[in-house]
């Protein structure tokens, strides 16, 4: 509480770094040479501090080629290639850069990620959602350092002088009771060239759905404002000291059907874009994220009015989006603007269908920086006994691909593991279990004939640290928890069912009408009837803005869902992926 209090005091951040650049033989010049500024931007690091195993597509001689990409020591690499390209630079992260961790990561309480990034000096963070995952205030020690402990596991287990982040965290649209931001609304930094100075401003925030997206309780006593209107409120106050250039970094984004690079922004859409439409045209770009996609667009061209660069270097350092800004000193505007997104290559990695995805000689490939290298490998030793503890044989590969219903094989199997652990009489004796597709982040990837999975991989499938909670629900609530899902008709939030919970929905039928025939144990639901019913405590809470969870009361508590997870492929050797015939859309 009293590092809260401490940051309460601090509104808005102002970091002043004046970069000589000319070279030293060279007089001042009074002219208006332009000043040419570089902004690395990436989003969505998630932890991944080893390469994610993930390949992008590049189009290399005219043909479409998949290469390897990602990982924290490669993306750095890249960072310091360009940083040596120009010294007027600013590198900057639009959230997510801890939380849905991998376990190298998780294990430590992303203490791991945090020195890793420290070691690509990069300047600003704006704290996506993810951030929230563990709660304010251990986010408040991933910037501060210390060791308190906060969570179920335990602080500083490897370094025990835990340092918190050298960069910034900005947050201008998160706001505690008292009305001040949880951390600086923005920060400046300043370019110097000969006799010439321009400013840059960054303002940081994150989406205003966070509180529906994490635990209600990590995220007690803060409010989360509207996006635009934050922004354009701070566009006075910045210029009055002197910006030449604004940048939006904002953990929010969209989606567009062509590559990386394409400029037009074919078929932009997402949350983003409403607001794009509202922002003030004083901002000149806009690095966003939480989509995990990867774009470079001219937004003038979807809405002449604003002329923005968007940009997003898609997730787990695959990219790193280099953006050049040429600045006018003397009328202080920036008269040219381009990005570009970098594919970070990494290493040669064999993916699900058994195929070699290499680094190919056409493109960059910038190495790797091995002061983070050595952080990763440190943190690697002291996790590989639990990550390579195998726990169960699959005969195939159980992915999170959705079916028309919204199920997933994965998402069943989760939730039918979820109900197992809970379903004895001393566990709370459930009578099914539902689970969120947002928790579930990664695929059970097998090797064709059939293979070990092991914790590792499994807590790549839930790297949240949730716990086990069944609550006790009356039949009409439940009815009414599953008529919430397709509430909304252009985004139905459905859960994923256990296997003795079955039903049918009618999206034609009216609002709080379509979900019929519900179906527990093969018996018909009873409204009158009360049911024990398990989730995460994520849910528990009333994430993803299911608060009929939260109203319920709690009958028991339970393990990690990653344990139980463990417990019941351990327990069903060579299971087949659950079929998605669960719901059954009319």
């Amino acid at each position: 509480m009293r590092i809260l209090a401490l940051i309460s005091k601090v509104f808005a951040f102002t970091l002043v770094l004046l970069c000589a650049c000319a070279p030293m033989n060279e007089q001042p010049n009074a002219s208006s040479e332009k000043i040419n500024i570089s902004i690395l931007a990436f989003n969505d690091l998630h932890g991944h501090l080893e390469p994610p195993g993930l390949s992008v597509r590049e189009r290399i001689d005219g043909k479409l080629t998949e290469v390897p990409a990602g990982g924290a020591a490669f993306l750095a690499a890249a960072i310091q290639h360009y940083k040596k390209l120009n010294p007027l630079h600013a590198v900057v992260s639009a959230g997510d850069m801890i939380g849905a961790t991998p376990l190298t990561s998780a294990l430590f309480l992303d203490e791991p990620t945090i020195e890793a990034v420290n070691a690509m000096g990069i300047d600003f963070n704006a704290v996506g959602n993810h951030e929230f995952d563990k709660g304010t205030p251990e986010l408040v020690r991933m910037r501060r350092g210390g060791c308190e402990k906060l969570t179920r596991l335990e602080p500083c287990q490897v370094n025990r002088q835990f340092p918190g982040a050298n960069f910034e965290f900005l947050a201008a649209n998160v706001k505690k009771l008292d009305d001040q931001t949880l951390f600086p609304a923005y920060g400046i930094k300043a370019f110097k060239q000969g006799n010439q100075v321009v400013k840059v401003g960054f303002v940081g925030m994150t989406l205003k759905g966070t509180p529906n997206m994490v635990t209600p309780e990590g995220i007690q006593g803060l409010r989360f404002e509207d996006e635009a209107a934050t922004a354009n409120a701070l566009v006075p106050l910045l210029k009055a000291q002197g910006v030449s250039a604004l940048v939006l970094v904002i953990h929010e984004g969209g989606v567009i059907q062509g590559d990386p690079n394409d400029a037009s922004c074919p078929g932009l859409s997402g949350d983003i874009v409403p607001i794009l439409n509202k922002l003030d045209t004083s901002f000149d770009v806009v690095v966003s994220g939480h989509t995990h996609r990867a774009y470079a667009c001219d937004f003038k061209r979807i809405n002449p009015s604003k002329p923005f660069l968007l940009t997003s270097a898609g997730q787990y350092g695959t990219f790193l989006t280099h953006i050049q800004l040429s600045i006018d000193p003397v009328s202080k505007k920036v008269h040219h603007k381009t990005a570009h997104n970098v594919v970070v290559q990494s290493e040669a990695f064999v993916n699900a269908s058994g195929l070699q995805v290499q680094p190919s000689a056409s493109l960059p490939f910038f190495g790797k920086q091995m002061d983070i290298e050595k952080i990763v490998n440190e943190y690697r030793m002291a996790s590989q006994v639990q990550v390579m503890k195998v726990v169960s044989h699959l005969s195939t590969s159980i992915t999170r691909n959705s079916s028309p219903s919204g199920e997933s094989a994965l998402g069943n199997l989760i939730a039918d593991a979820q109900w197992s652990s809970t379903a004895s009489a001393d566990r709370g004796r459930s009578d099914f279990a539902l689970m969120n597709p947002g928790g579930v982040r990664a695929d059970i990837l097998i090797q064709p004939g059939g293979g070990t999975v092991n914790f590792g991989q499994l807590f790549k499938v839930q790297p949240f640290g949730n716990t086990m909670v069944v609550k006790r629900m009356t039949g009409q609530q439940v009815k009414d928890l599953l008529e919430h899902q397709f509430g909304n008709l252009d985004r139905p939030k459905v859960l994923f069912p256990s296997e003795n919970l079955q039903y049918e929905v009618d999206l034609r039928q009216a609002k709080g009408q379509r979900v019929m025939n519900i179906q527990i144990a093969q018996k018909p639901l009873e409204l009158t009837h009360a049911y024990h019913v398990t989730m995460n405590s994520f849910l528990a809470s009333g994430g993803d803005g299911f608060s009929q969870f939260k109203q319920a009361p709690t009958v028991s508590g339970g393990e990690l869902d990653v344990d139980a997870l463990s417990e019941y492929l351990r327990q069903h050797p060579g299971i087949k992926p659950p079929v998605t015939d669960r719901i059954r859309m009319l």
